[in-house]
């Protein structure tokens, strides 16, 4: 049965592989598009007309360090092989793909001049701040270091705070620096909604679990050859 389904994977992948691409950029592109209609209700530091360009380009570099972190996470919970010789060349890319991330970003913030903010001082602005420094400059810097890339510790700290870094700026679009001129409250999150969104989160990952420790999704744990 296995093997039935590895023949017809085998000639369909194709079809999976491009629809998965070609969904994801417009999943992003168009949620970036969705706030180019609240230029009043959004934050200067992140409203930009080019905002669905920096959605999808978050997204793209966000990609490796995203497999880096799962590879990880999963390899280390089930005591499998680290696949260094895999996910370091992975962050070699991830140097160039968060780069150009971060200079569009700072580009957009330089020529439209909302670097004025910064110095405010409020919620919104240390948000910011938070985001760009921990969710990409600093991780950015930590995978220009070849030791860094080595090291399956240091390495998972980088991807780590990339992935929080782009999932932050997601909160900080929509929630922290979304603010109605005409409402005196920010909008945040009800009970119901987090607890849904949790409870999407968990039930992934649970069904993950059960697909690779069922599944021939996972290598093999290498096993040492008797003499």
């Amino acid at each position: 049965m296995l093997g039935l389904a590895d023949r017809i994977l085998g000639k369909v992948m194709w079809f999976f592989i491009i629809a998965g691409v070609v969904l994801s950029c417009m999943h992003q592109s168009s949620l970036g598009s969705l706030m180019l209609v609240a230029p009043t209700k959004l934050h200067p530091l992140w409203y930009t007309p080019i905002l669905p360009l920096l959605f999808l380009t978050s997204a793209i570099a966000v990609g490796y360090p995203m497999v880096v972190f799962e590879t990880t996470l999963v390899t280390a919970s089930m005591k499998l092989g680290d696949e260094m010789q895999v996910l370091t060349p992975l962050t070699r890319f991830t140097i160039y793909l968060l780069g150009l991330y971060m200079a569009l970003k700072i580009g957009d913030m330089m020529v439209r001049g909302t670097y004025v903010y910064l110095l405010d001082g409020n919620a919104r602005t240390n948000a910011f701040i938070v985001e760009m420094m921990l969710g990409v400059i600093v991780p950015w810097l930590m995978l220009l270091s070849g030791k860094v890339r080595r090291s399956r510790r240091a390495m998972f700290t980088a991807c780590g705070m990339i992935v929080g870094g782009v999932l932050l700026n997601r909160v900080n679009v929509f929630v922290i620096g979304y603010q109605p001129p005409v409402s005196e409250a920010s909008y945040f999150p009800a009970i119901g909604e987090i607890l849904i969104t949790a409870g999407l989160i968990a039930s992934l990952m649970f069904i993950y679990r059960i697909l690779v420790t069922h599944l021939p999704v996972l290598s093999a744990p290498a096993r040492e050859v008797s003499s």
